[in-house]
């Protein structure tokens, strides 16, 4: 897994392992191995997702000192 994806092209992921798991087709080891993949794609879009929470506070700071 690339940790070089998107906040989109993770969430994506996350939907397609998500929706795996949802359907109940898989064996033990195969649903195991999906929830493992899905918390990596998880903690993907959470990194994105804070990395755009730091920029936009640090350029409403910005402004408002200006």
């Amino acid at each position: 897994m690339n940790e070089q994806l998107t906040y989109e092209q993770a969430l994506e992921k996350l939907d397609e392992k998500l929706k795996l798991l949802e359907d109940g087709d898989l064996s033990l080891e195969d649903a195991l191995k999906a929830v493992d993949e899905a918390r990596v794609y998880l903690k993907i879009c959470t990194e994105r997702l804070e990395a755009a929470r730091k920029k936009i506070e640090v350029r409403g700071e910005g402004e408002a000192t200006e």
